[in-house]
């Protein structure tokens, strides 16, 4: 018996199917840089790329050991991980951060990307509400508004904001792409504003341990929230400061309540991080050695790319923290992107963070020292 299926909807996720979740999205922003790279790559000295904060340096030891001593691990983790690896990033948290905060607040996460995208779809936000992000920033704040159907809002500043209809208030200091660091006065205009609207507010710190002109400081410092964490949570990365971008290793923190919801979403979604990784970040959270000698890589290719570019013609704004330098030309974004190609330099338009970095472009500076010094020396040698 032969069926006619030539009238059904297509599979979903087939092109015609009524509904396809890339359909959300926007496009990809690094998909449109391939030309520029090709462009790159064909110069005589090889492509120099900037374009992405990927890290180059090897994997600590003291983590490399202690994700070894760990591979024989044939029974299924836990999505909260054992009690050490919280007190660890507790631990970790008041050390660094100035947190007042114990274990029931945390939660490992399979790396920082993966909860800005789901975080909204997990807290049950959806269509009628706002959730709002810096108006230059990473782009997967907006992502995710968009994948549990709620309005993406940008701004400048907190005041601007409908407080009867934001949900969720995203923060970034330091800021990806800018480098900006938002200071205490600033940090705490912000947490007031949304306890005020009964708005929660979620703090990107994932470059906290990256700050070069200022010392960025943690929502969850007293300081800035007082002795609550009610209606805050942090999310920290351990991609940038330990090179563990290939770990997926990092997790958030704050509010308890909020916590015990992600936690009890996250077990029916099996949102585990593996117990290696877990017992990683044990290791790289307690050895402050490592991140130190990792920051005094990261300074020396800045100052060395900073002058290089500034004397290009560049003017640098911002870029007190983080692993980028926020440079223009005073000229479209992608204007500069293919000039710095024919130099097989790769960079980043600064419209991939928003309209208003149409004149910036984005300078990774997470590549080896050779890398680095082989575009000082083009950048000198066109001036």
């Amino acid at each position: 018996m032969s069926t006619d299926n030539s009238t059904r909807a297509p599979f979903p996720g087939h092109p015609g199917a009524a509904r396809r979740v890339s359909d959300l999205l926007p496009v990809f922003p690094w998909d449109k840089l391939e030309p520029y790279k090709k462009t790159a790559l064909a110069h005589p000295g090889g492509l120099c790329d900037f374009s992405v904060g990927t890290p180059v340096d090897p994997v600590p030891e003291v983590i490399q050991k202690a994700l070894a001593a760990n591979t024989d691990t044939p029974g299924y983790p836990t999505v909260w991980g054992p009690v050490e690896l919280r007190e660890a990033i507790a631990g970790w948290l008041h050390r660094r951060c100035g947190a007042d905060i114990g274990p029931q607040a945390v939660l490992p996460t399979v790396g920082s990307k993966e909860l800005v995208a789901w975080l909204p779809t997990q807290l049950g936000l959806g269509p009628g509400d706002q959730i709002a992000y810096p108006r230059l920033a990473y782009p997967t704040y907006e992502v995710g508004a968009r994948l549990c159907g709620a309005e993406p809002v940008a701004y400048d500043s907190v005041d601007e904001l409908d407080g009867s209809r934001v949900r969720l208030l995203w923060v970034n200091s330091p800021s990806n792409p800018t480098g900006r660091v938002l200071g205490g006065e600033e940090l705490r205009r912000a947490v007031e504003w949304a306890r005020e609207h009964r708005v929660l507010l979620v703090s990107d710190e994932c470059y906290l341990e990256l700050g070069w002109t200022a010392e960025p400081v943690s929502v969850l410092h007293p300081d800035v929230c007082g002795t609550s964490h009610e209606g805050l949570l942090a999310v920290h990365s351990l991609s940038k400061r330990s090179n563990l971008a290939g770990y997926r290793a990092s997790f958030v923190a704050g509010d308890p309540v909020v916590v015990r919801e992600l936690l009890e979403v996250r077990k029916h979604g099996g949102m585990i991080v593996p117990e290696p990784v877990q017992a990683a970040t044990i290791a790289a959270l307690a050895d402050d050695t490592h991140v130190a000698e990792q920051r005094q890589r990261y300074a020396a290719r800045r100052s060395a790319l900073r002058a290089a570019l500034e004397a290009y013609g560049f003017r640098i704004e911002h870029s007190q923290a983080s692993l980028y330098l926020w440079a223009t030309q005073d000229r479209p974004c992608w204007e500069t992107v293919a000039e710095l190609a024919g130099l097989g330099i790769l960079v980043a338009p600064g419209d991939f963070y928003g309209p208003a970095g149409d004149r910036f472009v984005r300078v990774a500076f997470t590549a080896t020292d050779e890398r680095v010094a082989s575009a000082v020396e083009r950048l000198n040698a066109a001036r």
